[in-house]
């Protein structure tokens, strides 16, 4: 059957809340009975229900109906039919308590987190506070900057997040943004990690997808879960009318301080997603520019009625927001003790001039860069810099450089001017025209330098090297393998071109074959788009900066790439510093040297040396340093004198001074934080442990195991299963309907791990992490063999769906147990005007109407266990037990409502709180009091509505030949 689609959005359902199917609920639809996944209002076809198949000619598969295209009938819980349970121990009626208690959403009560400790991660408090912010309710909705400095794991942050609102039935549908270059690292990371599958979505992709669909269907409604690449998505004039016509959960972007430019693409993208996603998580290094209101436009992002004054605002204002950490914070550097090592220091390598490079230092010196009382034959004032740049760089960049400019002044034919920097042009390029590897310094010093860390053939020793340009990395690959000793193929192979000039395959590609431990790449020589997001240190712990950008910003991004969370030993940076003896040159020890060691000082005092100059931006930083030294200021002077200007800005000192002091460190034991209190900056403290999850079975394990018992009894056959008892490897040939599942996994693991064939998984961590060790020492993928089972695995979501079809239309089970009376289980669920769960109750309700909600402790204490015994004895007829069902749901409905208040108290606070500051909001435009309303809006739209959801899921009756006991008064 094919599901039928729509783009519409989701808004407000109807007030009695009658479009509400909550997941895990059985709906009658064309004639057959379909098992809820999620829901959501759409504006214009009602009630959009996502469902699998339950009865026989549907059975397992998947479809989506709307409520105005189609009649779905919520089954009556008054009209359920009991049926007896006859199976060992019971075991029909726990694995569907169980599947029940899993595929209902925690309620939005529910603040602390659920998933953490199930996932391939390390314990670490600090990685987790970030989804405890976003969920503390702080803000009307789950939205945050993530602002941790390089290295600290905001991926692993990101997909932590994600999972807990997935396990809240927020996150069915995910859009992640990030740079071209860490698309498949950001993939691989969500479905190694926290078995998060994300369909990639190149360029490539899409087109692939438009062509496999039928015409006019929108792209982005073929997967649920897909990352792009923000250089693909930012076309807003194709995608556009796509985008406007799709609502997400959550959408993540990732280096999002590319969006703050108003008016550029990306900018424009980014106002096209943000109103229409409920969770918003943005992830930057470096989110500040400088300019409170270019700052307080991405915080719009998150919420447009957070700053009142664009540019007079303070960091106490946005605490709610964002969350920032450096290395040195506290709580990091106490959590990470022993497992990320300090770095090294920035160590300068002086590599002389050879007389060829003085020769040149002598050029630049007499007519381009001349003292305090000379003139430069260029009329450009920044040009004679560039030429420096590129020269310090190597003689290639320096050919590339002189070349272009010539073919620029002679298309000009301007007068005698450009005549005379034409001639200099020409002596540079006469100059130049004849060098080679033999007459670079820092060439040798290079070799010098690889050769003593360990770099050759006979040697797995991998280190990165930075450029700046492109001329220089491409002279560099053709000179540096035989100068290393390499020979023949293995020359060819051992050293790796990464920059911008690349596709976004090829930069991938890059990225993988240097972080997979049996490739023969030894040297990954790449410009500084590898400086933001990349993750360089899985085989390599050593830097060389080949030239040194000349930003403290840029300096700090390159050595993060080594230096950063999960590097297992010390990163060691080096810088190649060219010196010259010719008087006034300009050579690396006047700029790039002190830029060093301003940066290392930065570093260790303060974590991050973005707030050493006060500008933020790299671009920022580089033009004004050049500037600096046109007007005769040193390096020192010029980064001490922009950070004092900073300072005295008024509308900016408490601000920046909080958010570049490590805003949201609350230091150790925040884990542990009272959950009452509010303040501190950024904290997001959540009531401690976790959070409380009913379970009926002990672990997520024994239930698989329960349920592919019940489900294949005959599974060593059926799905030719086999079990490693000593490592808990499972091994089986997944049926058809698992394999439809599937198709969300991202397509080269799936390719590569011939899936669709067998499945290896496993609840044993050590097993899953040394598979995914192995999988980045192999030659040929990065993607492991074996993946750990979580709550949100596809195997785990995929038995549970079977075990909840396997009970007919509107059935509840018998179960003999040990209690005095007809005990009904019935679940009821508040939600509010958006079809979320607000209050989830799960109660035991006495045929004399006495009411417990904690199904799961009654259960407990009536022996239902793996261990109890089916006496196959019935203490009375279906049909009486039936009778007392419509008694039974107004009991546990009039508990409900007795409770609701009490219940209700902790969120609608924080909304009220909200709504009061909406209302000191003053907007003096039309859009601002649209925006206004609709935030109000939104906020109504979170409260409890209605009346609550019942059902009836078992029921417990006495063992006729058992001793009686007294019915409860409790």
């Amino acid at each position: 059957m094919t599901a039928q689609q729509s783009s519409t959005a989701p808004v407000d359902p109807r007030p009695d809340g009658e479009d509400q199917f909550p997941a895990g609920a059985q709906v009658f639809v064309r004639d057959e009975v379909w098992l809820v996944r999620n829901s959501v209002r759409t504006e214009h076809d009602g009630a959009k229900v996502d469902v699998v198949g339950v009865s026989d000619f549907v059975r397992d598969q998947e479809a989506v109906f709307f409520t105005g295209l189609d009649t779905i009938e919520l089954i009556d819980p008054r009209r359920t039919k009991l049926v007896r349970d006859e199976s060992s121990n019971f075991r029909r009626s726990r694995l569907f308590l169980e599947a029940v208690l899993r595929k209902t959403a925690l309620p939005q009560s529910e603040r602390r987190l659920a998933l953490a400790d199930s996932f391939l991660l390390d314990s670490l408090p600090y990685q987790r506070r970030p989804a405890e912010l976003a969920l503390s309710g702080r803000n009307l909705r789950p939205r945050l900057l993530i602002a941790d400095v390089v290295g600290l794991g905001k991926t692993l942050e990101i997909g932590l997040t994600l999972a807990e609102l997935i396990r809240r039935g927020r996150g069915e549908r995910i859009l992640v943004v990030t740079p071209q270059h860490v698309l498949e690292q950001f993939q691989h990371e969500l479905w190694t990690r926290f078995a998060i599958p994300l369909v990639r979505l190149d360029s490539v992709g899409i087109e692939r997808i438009q062509r496999e669909i039928p015409a006019g269907r929108n792209p982005f409604t073929y997967f649920k879960r897909v990352i792009v690449s923000i250089d693909t998505l930012k076309n807003t004039d194709q995608y556009k009318h796509h985008l406007e016509r799709i609502n997400w959960d959550a959408v993540v972007i990732d280096e999002s301080h590319n969006l703050i430019n108003r008016g550029s693409l990306r900018n424009q993208l980014a106002q096209i997603l943000a109103p229409r996603t409920d969770a918003l998580i943005l992830a930057s290094a470096t989110p500040h520019n400088g300019d409170a209101k270019s700052f307080a436009e991405l915080i719009g992002l998150l919420d447009p009625a957070a700053i009142r004054d664009p540019e007079h605002y303070r960091a106490e204002d946005i605490e709610h927001l964002f969350i920032r950490r450096t290395k040195i914070s506290p709580e990091v550097r106490e959590q990470m003790k022993g497992q990320w090592a300090d770095r090294g220091p920035s160590q300068s390598v002086r590599c002389a001039a050879t007389p060829a490079e003085e020769k040149i230092f002598e050029e630049l010196a007499a007519v381009w860069l001349p003292g305090e009382n000379g003139t430069s034959v260029s009329g450009v004032p920044l040009f004679p810099y560039t030429l420096l740049k590129s020269f310090l760089s190597s003689h290639a960049a320096l050919k590339a450089t002189v070349s272009a400019r010539i073919k620029t002044l002679e298309k000009k034919n301007e007068p005698t001017a450009t005549r005379a920097e034409l001639a200099a042009l020409r002596t540079l390029q006469e100059l130049v025209a004849p060098m080679t590897e033999a007459d670079s310094a820092k060439f040798a010093a290079l070799v010098e330098q690889l050769k003593a860390i360990g770099v050759g053939p006979k040697s797995d020793m991998r280190v990165v090297v930075f450029s700046e340009r492109v001329q220089t990395l491409e002279w560099l690959r053709t000179a540096l393998p035989a100068a290393l000793g390499f020979r023949g193929r293995a020359a060819e192979e051992s050293t790796r071109v990464m920059h911008g000039g690349l596709s976004d395959e090829q930069q991938m590609q890059c990225v993988e074959d240097f972080g997979l431990a049996d490739t023969p790449v030894r040297v990954l020589l790449t410009g500084d788009v590898a400086s933001e997001g990349v993750n360089l240190h899985r085989q390599c712990h050593q830097l060389i900066h080949y030239d040194v950008p000349w930003s403290l910003i840029r300096i700090e991004q390159r050595n993060g790439r080594i230096d950063r969370y999960g590097q297992a030993h010390q990163p060691q940076f080096r810088a190649l510093i060219l010196t010259s003896e010719v008087e006034g040159a300009k050579d690396d020890t006047v700029v790039a040297e002190r830029l060093l060691d301003r940066e290392d000082q930065a570093h260790r005092a303060l974590g991050t040396a973005e707030a050493v100059t006060g500008l933020y931006r790299a671009e920022a930083e580089e033009k004004s340093l050049i500037q600096d030294l046109l007007r005769g200021r040193t390096v020192d002077e010029s980064l001490d004198a922009h950070r004092a200007e900073a300072e005295a800005d008024a509308a900016m000192d408490d601000f920046l001074a909080d958010f570049f002091g490590s805003v949201g460190d609350a230091g150790p034991g925040a884990e542990n934080a009272d959950p009452q209190n509010t303040e501190g900056k950024g904290a997001g403290t959540s009531a401690p442990g976790n959070a409380a999850v009913p379970r009926l079975f002990t672990s997520t394990a024994e239930f698989l195991d329960e349920a592919l018992s019940e489900v294949f009894p005959d599974a060593t056959t059926s799905l030719d299963l086999h079990r490693d008892t000593e490592s808990g490897l499972l091994s089986f040939r997944p049926p058809t309907d698992l394999v439809h599942r599937l198709k969300a996994l991202p397509l080269d693991y799936v390719r590569e791990q011939r899936l669709r064939e067998r499945l290896l998984v496993t609840f044993n961590r050590r097993l899953a992490e040394h598979s995914l060790k192995r999988a980045r020492e192999s030659s040929t993928s990065s993607w492991p063999e074996i993946s750990l089972l979580t709550d949100l695995h596809p195997v785990v979501e995929w038995l549970t769906d079977k075990v909840l079809v396997r009970l007919g239309r509107q059935e509840a089970l018998i179960i003999t147990a040990d209690v005095p009376e007809p005990t009904y289980l019935v679940q009821g669920v508040y939600s509010n005007a958006l079809g979320r769960p607000t209050v989830v109750k799960w109660m035991g309700v006495t045929r004399g109407g006495t009411v417990e909600d904690d199904m799961v402790g009654l259960l407990r204490r009536s022996g239902v266990g793996p261990t109890m015994a089916n006496p196959m004895r019935h203490s009375e007829p279906a049909t009486a037990l039936e009778a007392g069902i419509p008694d039974a749901l107004a009991a546990a409905e009039q508990f409900l409502d007795r409770h609701r208040d009490a219940w209700d108290e902790p969120l609608r606070k924080p909304i009220d709180d909200y709504k009061a500051r909406l209302g000191d909001w003053e907007q003096p435009t039309l859009a601002g009091e649209r925006t206004k309303k609709s935030l109000a809006s939104l906020a109504d739209s979170l409260l409890t509505t209605g009346r609550p959801l019942m059902r009836v899921l078992a029921v417990l009756v006495p063992d006729p030949e058992a001793p009686a006991r007294p019915p409860s008064t409790a």
